[in-house]
């Protein structure tokens, strides 16, 4: 067991994400500072890249901004392990950057960092064992994705492979689009449960707290980004306070 275990344990987890490095390096390790003393109980700490495919134009253009900003993976990590808290960490990016680092590299500085579990959404987990070998072995787990369109053959195939948590994908699409919470989205949460025993958090497109609340209810986990990256495209280094009243009023709500 790792923090992310932990957290799931102990009942209802709000995850937050951020692009690292928006609209800086240290005004960055501030916002994600500023998460963690609001209530996140995870975050998801993105590593910016040019090419995001799975992200909408919010985490986007954060991504053009952090890497015009001169942020690196080294400095990404670097900026987490100096993160204080309870908060369980994800490093949150995609295959090119990670397999330009090193694999054995990566897991030896995301343990040094504090990191719990790393998402790489562009990576079907049978394709990299190495990578996720290079994770498990220094006790980080491996998130994995599964969407709307995940057949259920393919998600039993998976959870052996995956550990901390399931991130579902609410919708088949980008990150940032309107979100629904309706029956199917119930149906396909309480269907994972059934699949899979680790613990299930939904997210892309989740903004407000009313959001959050309704898929709480059927959820173990409620995953927020987009509307957080606005913020801080909004009012740059100054973003703290709004970050906070968002992120609190997100944990309060459920």
């Amino acid at each position: 067991m790792n923090r992310l275990d932990e957290k799931f344990a102990q009942g209802k987890v709000l995850v937050t994400y951020l692009c690292a490095g928006d609209p800086d390096l240290p005004a960055s390790q501030r916002h994600f500072q500023t998460l963690v003393d609001s209530g996140a109980d995870v975050i998801e700490i993105g590593v910016p890249f040019s090419d995001p495919g799975a992200d909408g134009p919010a985490i986007q253009l954060a991504s053009e901004r952090a890497l015009a900003a001169g942020t690196t993976l080294t400095g990404v990590l670097e900026m987490a392990g100096a993160l204080t808290g309870g908060a369980a960490k994800v490093l949150f990016g995609y295959l090119n950057p990670f397999l330009a680092y090193g694999y054995e590299r990566l897991a030896k500085d995301c343990e040094a960092a504090g990191i719990d579990g790393v998402l790489c959404v562009d990576c079907p987990p049978e394709e990299e064992p190495e990578f996720r070998d290079a994770l498990k072995a220094r006790r980080i787990h491996t998130i994995v994705l599964m969407a709307p369109t995940t057949p259920d053959d393919r998600v039993v195939g998976l959870a052996p492979m995956a550990g901390g948590f399931v991130y579902y994908v609410s919708m088949t699409g980008v990150t940032g689009a309107a979100f629904s919470g309706d029956d199917a989205l119930v149906a396909r949460v309480a269907r994972l449960r059934e699949l899979t025993e680790l613990p299930v958090a939904v997210g892309f497109g989740i903004r407000t707290p009313e959001d959050a609340a309704l898929v709480a209810q059927t959820a173990d986990g409620v995953v927020v980004g987009s509307a957080l990256v606005r913020l801080v495209a909004r009012d740059g280094a100054d973003a703290g306070p709004a970050l906070a009243e968002l992120t609190s009023a997100l944990r309060e709500a459920f």
